[in-house]
This record gives structure tokens, C-alpha cells and sequence, in this order.
């Protein structure tokens, strides 16, 4: 009996050894302390993940809002992201006093919501007699879904990392995050471009465009709070990879000098 206990016993010595053998060659061994700390910036980047996926799919990038016109009992709003947009004719009696422009677009009203016509048909779309520019609104849409595949990239490599023990799979997975972030932001400068370029494209020829305003709104704060969210949490990630004993030298412990 005892001689069969020692040969199991053996036999989980050497399965340990050989699991501590490919950690190793894989990188350094995750301690609790280390996979806590990756943990916590997993969920950081969770976070931006959740914000940037509402933001992508909502259409609150920016309101247009027409001006209040006398003797009119309605008026007219539209809000807008990278693949849809919504016209709303609002009461004006619904619209704030104090209010010049028609808007807020959360009011209630008649509703119409249609996908662009530049993804399916390559066609432009007008919005208050205004042209969009195609081109870049479908930049700014394919850098956002970059940005997507991106991040989705970093979430598997750090799944990666805390399932499998591929801790080299840490650094790819900061890449990845902080490319996402950066994409993110790149797609919301480009997205401003094109508002400026609608509002620049107003139709030739009677009934002349009505007067514009604009404003952003929540969706597009959540890409901006994504893209910064993302980029800080690659550069956590990013850190973690750092060899611990260059900071220790750096910042010896009182009453120890560094070596």
C-alpha cells in the first residue's frame, strides 16, 4: 500500500514539475497578487469596452435643431451617428422658452429613423437640405468597427492570460487595447469633420436651406470616455509587463540603499 502511495505521489511531482517547466518557458508564473492586479484592469477595460460598444451602436452622436419659427406650432430636429439618422418634428410648445433653436431631440414626437443609404446603395443622404459627405462618414464608421475588432482582440489575449497562463499574450493584449482607444478617438475626430462638412453642403436652388445649429450629445461622450478609458487601460496592461526590479532600484525601500 505504501508503495503505491509513493509512486502516485511521484507521479504528481513530476506532473507539477513539468506544469512549472511550460509556465516557464511561457513567462514569469501569475501569482494571486499579479492576476488580482490584471483582474482589476480587466475590469477597467471592461468598462470602456461597455462604453464604447453604446456609443457605436446608438445614433446621439450630434443634434441638429432648426430655429423656432412664429406662428408655427412645430418645428423640426434631427439626431445623428455613424450608421443612422433620426428627423423629429417636435411641438413647439414642448420646447423650452428660453430655447431659440427647436431640441431638445429626447423630446417627444413624430419620429423617422433610417439607416444612411452610403452603406448599402453608395448613395448621399440629405438631412434639412443638406448633403452629407459619404466619404467620411464611412471613415469614421470602419475606424469605430476597427476599434471594435481591436478591443475584442485585447479581451481574448487577457482571457488568455488569466485562463491559460499565457502571460506573454499580456503585452499583445495592451497593444490591442491601446490601439482600440486610439481608433476610437481617430473615428470621433473624423466624425466631427464630417458634421462640418454637412452643415457646409446646403442644397443650390428654392426652398432656400433653413438656419442650422448643432450640439453633441451623449453618445458621443461615451466614445470619448471609451477611447480614454481603453488607452488607459492598455497602458496599465502595458505596465504590468514591466520587469518589477528596475522599479525596485529605482525606488529602494528606506534604509536599504540600491545596489
Amino acid at each position: 500500500m505504501m508503495m503505491w502511495s509513493n509512486f502516485f505521489m511521484q507521479e504528481e511531482d513530476r506532473r507539477r514539475a513539468g506544469r512549472r517547466r511550460a509556465q516557464g518557458q511561457q513567462g514569469v508564473l501569475l501569482t494571486p497578487e499579479r492576476e488580482g492586479k490584471i483582474k482589476l484592469v480587466l475590469l477597467l477595460a471592461a468598462v470602456g469596452a461597455t462604453l464604447a460598444v453604446l456609443a457605436v451602436g446608438t445614433e446621439f452622436w450630434v443634434e441638429l435643431n432648426t430655429y423656432k419659427t412664429n406662428g408655427s406650432a412645430v418645428c423640426d430636429a434631427a439626431h445623428l451617428g455613424l450608421w443612422k439618422v433620426c428627423t423629429k418634428r417636435l411641438w413647439q410648445a414642448d420646447v423650452p422658452e428660453d430655447r431659440e433653436t427647436c431640441g431638445p431631440a429626447e423630446l417627444p414626437g413624430e419620429a423617422n429613423c433610417t439607416y444612411f443609404k452610403f452603406f448599402t446603395t453608395g448613395k448621399n443622404v440629405h438631412i434639412f437640405q443638406r448633403t452629407t459627405k459619404k466619404e467620411v462618414n464611412t471613415a469614421a464608421a470602419a475606424i469605430a468597427v476597427l476599434g471594435l475588432v481591436a478591443m475584442a482582440l485585447g479581451c481574448l489575449c487577457i482571457i488568455m492570460v488569466l485562463s491559460k497562463g499565457a502571460e506573454f499574450l499580456l503585452r499583445l493584449g495592451a497593444v490591442c487595447f491601446g490601439l482600440s482607444g486610439l481608433l476610437l478617438l481617430v473615428s470621433l475626430e473624423v466624425f466631427r469633420h464630417s458634421v462640418r462638412a454637412l452643415l457646409k453642403r446646403a442644397s443650390p436652388g428654392p426652398p432656400p436651406a433653413p438656419r442650422l445649429t448643432y450640439e453633441y450629445s451623449w453618445s458621443l461622450a461615451c466614445g470619448v470616455a471609451a477611447g480614454l478609458i481603453l488607452l488607459l487601460g492598455g497602458g496599465c496592461f502595458l505596465w504590468l509587463t514591466l520587469p518589477s526590479r528596475p522599479w525596485g532600484s529605482l525606488c529602494p525601500k528606506r534604509g536599504h540603499p540600491a545596489a
